[in-house]
C-alpha cells in the first residue's frame, strides 16, 4: 500500500474520532447525577487524566510508531465510552474522563506528525498548511453531525450518545489498523540527546511564542464547551424551556461547526491578506470577546454568540501546526507537541479548579456564578493578549518559510 493512503485514512480517522455524539450534553447528563461543581471538576479530571498521557504518548509515537499509538487512542475511547455507559458515581465517570483523555492524549500530536511525514514522504511538504486545514474540516463535520442527532438522542435516551460515541471510536480502530507508518529519522535526536533536542526547540523564538499562544487558545477554546450548557440551560429556564436544553444545545453546537467549517474556507485568503501574527492574535481576540460577551448578556438571544466558538481555530489551529512541523525533526516532533497540548491543558485545568470552587456544590448552576467566571477569563485573557502582541512585533513570524531547525543544543536564540 502506498503511503499517500494515510492522507485518506487520517482523514476519515478525524472523522470517527470527532463522532462525539455527547459533546453537546455532557455537562447535562452528568449533572443530574452529580452537582454543578461535581460536573466541573470532572472536566479538569479530563484534562489532568489527559497531562498524564500526553508527554509518554509523543514519545511513545515517536519512538513506537504513529500508528500503534493511534491504535492506543482508539481502544482508550472505546473503554471511556463503556465507563460512561456503565457508570453512575463519581469514581466511574471520574475514570471514563482520565480514559478519554487518554485518548485524546494518544492522537494528538501523533495525527499531525503522520499527516507532515507522509506529505514529507511524498516530496509534498508544501501542502501542509492546505492538508491540515483539510483534516479540521472532516473534524468539524464530524462533529456537527454527532452534535445535532446527539441532541436529539439524548432528548429521548441520555445515555445513547456515548454508546454511539464507542461506535465510532471501534470504526477508527479499524480505519487506524490499516495505516502505513511514515518513515522517520530518530539520527539527530539521539546524537546530541533526546532532551537537549527538546530544550533547543524552546530556544526558537518564534516556536516559544507560537507554543504559548496555542496553550492559552486551547483554554479559551474549551471555556464555552465547559460552561455552554449551563448558560443555554439557564437562558431557556427564563422562559420555561430548561427541558429542551440537550436539544437546543446540540443545535447550537451543529450550527457552530457548520460556521466554522465555513470559517476554514476563508481562512487561508484572511491569512493572505493580513499576515500570519494578525490572524493569530484575531483569531485569540475573537476568543475573549466572546467569553466577555457571555458574561454581559444572559438571554437567549445570547445563545447565538455560542455559533462562533470554534471560528477562531479554524483561523488559528491549522496555521500553528503547519508553521511548527518544519522547525521540528522526526524524532522530536510528537514529543514537542505533546509537550504543548499537555501545557495547555494543565493550566486550563487548573483554572477549571479555581472556578470549582467559586460556583454552586449544590444542583444548577446560578447565572450570577456564570457571569462572574467567564467575566474574569475575559479579563484575564485580555491581558495575555496584550502580552502577546509585544511580543510578536519582534518575530519574523511572517517572514518566508523558515528551514527546520537543527537538534543542536547550542542553538543560537
Amino acid at each position: 500500500m502506498s503511503i499517500a493512503r494515510n492522507l485518506t485514512l487520517l482523514a476519515w480517522i478525524k472523522f470517527a474520532q470527532n463522532l462525539l455524539f455527547w459533546q453537546a450534553t455532557w455537562f447535562l447528563f452528568l449533572q443530574d447525577s452529580l452537582s454543578a461543581a461535581e460536573a466541573v471538576l470532572l472536566y479538569a479530571i479530563y484534562d489532568i487524566g489527559t497531562t498524564v498521557f500526553e508527554v509518554p504518548s509523543g514519545y511513545m509515537s515517536d519512538r513506537i510508531g504513529r500508528r500503534e499509538t493511534l491504535l492506543a487512542s482508539a481502544f482508550a475511547g472505546i473503554a471511556a465510552m463503556v465507563c460512561f455507559v456503565t457508570g453512575d458515581s463519581f469514581a466511574t465517570f471520574a475514570l471514563a474522563q482520565v480514559l478519554l483523555g487518554a485518548s485524546i492524549a494518544f492522537a494528538s500530536g501523533t495525527d499531525s506528525s503522520l499527516l507532515y511525514e507522509t506529505l514529507a514522504a511524498e516530496g509534498r511538504e508544501s501542502e501542509v498548511e492546505a492538508q491540515e486545514l483539510r483534516l479540521w474540516r472532516f473534524t468539524f463535520v464530524a462533529l456537527m453531525v454527532s452534535a445535532v442527532t446527539g441532541g436529539l438522542m439524548a432528548r429521548a435516551v441520555p445515555v445513547l450518545p456515548f454508546i454511539l460515541s464507542g461506535a465510532a471510536f471501534v470504526v477508527m480502530l479499524i480505519l487506524a489498523s490499516r495505516l502505513r507508518d511514515s518513515p522517520h529519522d530518530l539520527g539527530e535526536a539521539d546524537a546530541v540527546g533526546f532532551g537537549a533536542a527538546i530544550a533547543a526547540a524552546f530556544r526558537n523564538p518564534v516556536l516559544l511564542w507560537l507554543f504559548a499562544l496555542g496553550v492559552v487558545m486551547y483554554g479559551f477554546s474549551h471555556v464555552p464547551f465547559v460552561f455552554g450548557q449551563p448558560f443555554i440551560l439557564a437562558a431557556l429556564a427564563q422562559v420555561g424551556l430548561s427541558g429542551e436544553a440537550p436539544l437546543v444545545s446540540g443545535l447550537v453546537v451543529g450550527v457552530m461547526m457548520a460556521v466554522s467549517v465555513a470559517a476554514s474556507f476563508a481562512a487561508p485568503r484572511i491569512r493572505d491578506r493580513i499576515g500570519l501574527a494578525r490572524i493569530l492574535l484575531l483569531a485569540f481576540a475573537l476568543q475573549i470577546v466572546l467569553c466577555a460577551v457571555l458574561a454581559l448578556n444572559q438571554s437567549l438571544l445570547a445563545i447565538t454568540i455560542l455559533f462562533l466558538r470554534m471560528v477562531p481555530d479554524s483561523l488559528s489551529r491549522p496555521f500553528i501546526l503547519a508553521t511548527t512541523q518544519p522547525l521540528l525533526s522526526d524524532g522530536m516532533r510528537a514529543t514537542y507537541l505533546s509537550i504543548q497540548s499537555f501545557a495547555g491543558r494543565i493550566v486550563f485545568a487548573f483554572s477549571l479548579w479555581i472556578a470549582s470552587r467559586n460556583v454552586s456544590t449544590v444542583g444548577e448552576m446560578p447565572l450570577q456564578d456564570l457571569t462572574l467566571v467567564l467575566a474574569t477569563y475575559a479579563l484575564v485573557g485580555s491581558g495575555i493578549w496584550i502580552t502577546l502582541w509585544f511580543l510578536v512585533r519582534r518575530l519574523p513570524l511572517d517572514a518566508p518559510r523558515q528551514t527546520q531547525i537543527p537538534n543542536q543544543p547550542d542553538i543560537d536564540p
